[in-house]
């Protein structure tokens, strides 16, 4: 505690330390030493993703847990003291992993640490038998062609260390998406997808898979690096691999969940909103912490704050938990169709963890990025200052991006993102109770100060 309060004695400097950008973003700067002061010393973020984490638990869509978890974060914003707190319905998919175990059953006998992919089918009771052929890349998997029939396809493409981790990500997780129907295409019979990670135990990663409703679907399943690895040394040295799989994944009727909707009525342009988000779906393994209960606690203590603080600002901030990222985006549909007609000032998403954070991406033109620099000093005093355009900044509010509202995504040093990302390890001790502060701290004083300053970012 003597170290938070010295932090925050530090932080109270924020007005004599931060050049002026404007007169008028100047006047905001006590408010920005209030703001962090209470989320760094009084935040209630870390008990709120404890309880989230370790009472309710994983939240995959169509589950009793995340029905739990829209009932539990509407009645803490109703205690919180937000108005307008409601829940709006939306239809989500809900599929169920069941049994599920694999093995390599020649040329050596070993069981295969695997998860199904979201969204898979299932195999016969029987389970499903097959050789192994390996593809590298899609290229590999076309030359390949009709080799490719009967057989299970490995896509071994290593998620790379040497560049930005969420570029790397992003050119790894499209054979998780779309590898098996890629691979039906020529015949296959399943999929196995190294897990999408630089860093491995012995973990799987799994992720939703899409498929193409005009080929045969097939079975899916993330392996670990360790055991892809091991099949491709042994198909390297000529012999012929095959595994096992057994899946008792399916896919039930659509079930009823809903996005979970909190606000701060702004003082002077209440029909102006800046929304503030995380989802609150997760992965069923593990217990959601990081993906995204952080990004969810975050914006739930960003309000309030700002209510404790008695800092209503001009425009209405609205916090808007999304059901349904993780396999179907449906809530952030169904929330873009209902309130298209709203007037949406700016969005902000924090969906990339809890560690410390770096900054913000953005999303917008020209002229709003200019206005954004202005204000951008003041989260200097919390190392949050720095302002990267991107067109990426959050899976749950690129609706509202599309319809040209300027978007803002809250980023984090993801070093070790992706080591437990959709994994059994995203739990609470991941999360450091001072970065999630930080965070906190960095999403309120970016919300207020984007519903206070005069200007509008969307002309």
């Amino acid at each position: 505690m003597r170290i938070l309060i010295v932090i925050v004695c530090l932080l109270l400097l924020i007005p004599t330390t931060i050049p002026k950008a404007s007169d008028h973003v100047s006047q905001y700067q006590e408010a920005v030493s209030r703001i962090v002061g209470a989320a760094l010393v009084d935040g209630k973020d870390y008990e709120k993703l404890a309880h989230l984490s370790d009472k309710i638990g994983a939240r995959l869509s169509g589950s009793k847990q995340l029905e739990e978890a829209v009932n539990w974060t509407a009645e803490a914003m109703k205690a919180d003291g937000l108005e307008n707190v409601h829940t709006e319905k939306v239809m989500v998919p809900h599929w169920v992993r069941g049994q599920e175990s694999g093995e390599i059953i020649a040329p050596v006998k070993k069981k295969l640490t695997m998860l199904g992919l979201g969204s898979t089918v299932g195999t016969s009771s029987e389970g499903l038998t097959g050789e192994v052929i390996e593809a590298k890349s899609f290229q590999e998997l076309d030359k390949l062609s009709e080799k490719v029939k009967g057989k299970i396809v490995l896509y071994s493409f290593a998620m790379r260390s040497d560049v930005d981790p969420g570029q790397a990500y992003g050119e790894a997780v499209e054979f998780r998406t779309s590898g098996a129907s890629r691979a039906a295409k020529y015949g296959a019979i399943g999929v196995l997808v190294r897990s999408v990670t630089t860093r491995s135990l012995n973990s799987p990663h799994t992720g939703n898979m899409i498929y193409d409703e005009g080929l045969p679907k097939i079975p899916g399943v993330a392996i670990t690096t360790e055991d892809s690895d091991l099949i491709s040394r042994l198909l390297a040295k000529g012999e012929k691999v095959s595994v096992k799989l057994t899946l008792g994944a399916k896919t039930l009727p659509d079930a009823e969940s809903a996005n979970v909707i909190g606000e701060i009525k702004g003082r002077e342009k209440p029909d102006e909103i800046v929304l503030i988000s995380g989802h609150l779906d997760s992965w069923d393994v593990g217990t959601g912490a990081s993906d995204d209960g952080a990004g969810c606690v975050v914006a739930m203590e960003a309000a309030r704050i700002l209510m404790k603080l008695n800092l209503r600002p001009r425009r209405t901030i609205r916090v808007v938990l999304f059901t349904n990222e993780e396999n179907g985006l449906r809530g952030a549909r169904a929330y873009a169709e209902a309130h298209q007609a709203d007037k949406h000032a700016a969005a902000i998403e924090s969906d990339s963890g809890g560690a410390k954070p770096v900054g913000f991406s953005f999303a917008g033109t020209d002229e709003a990025f200019q206005i954004v620099e202005k204000i951008a000093p003041l989260l200097r005093g919390i190392e949050t200052d720095k302002i990267v355009r991107r067109n990426g900044v959050g899976a749950d509010i690129s609706p509202l991006i599309r319809a040209g509202v300027p978007g803002f995504g809250l980023r984090q040093d993801v070093t070790h993102y992706f080591d437990i990302h959709h994994t059994d390890a995203d739990t609470l001790d991941k999360i450091d109770r001072h970065h999630l502060a930080l965070n906190t701290a960095a999403m309120t004083v970016m919300a207020y100060l984007l519903a206070e300053i005069p200007e509008s970012l969307k002309k």
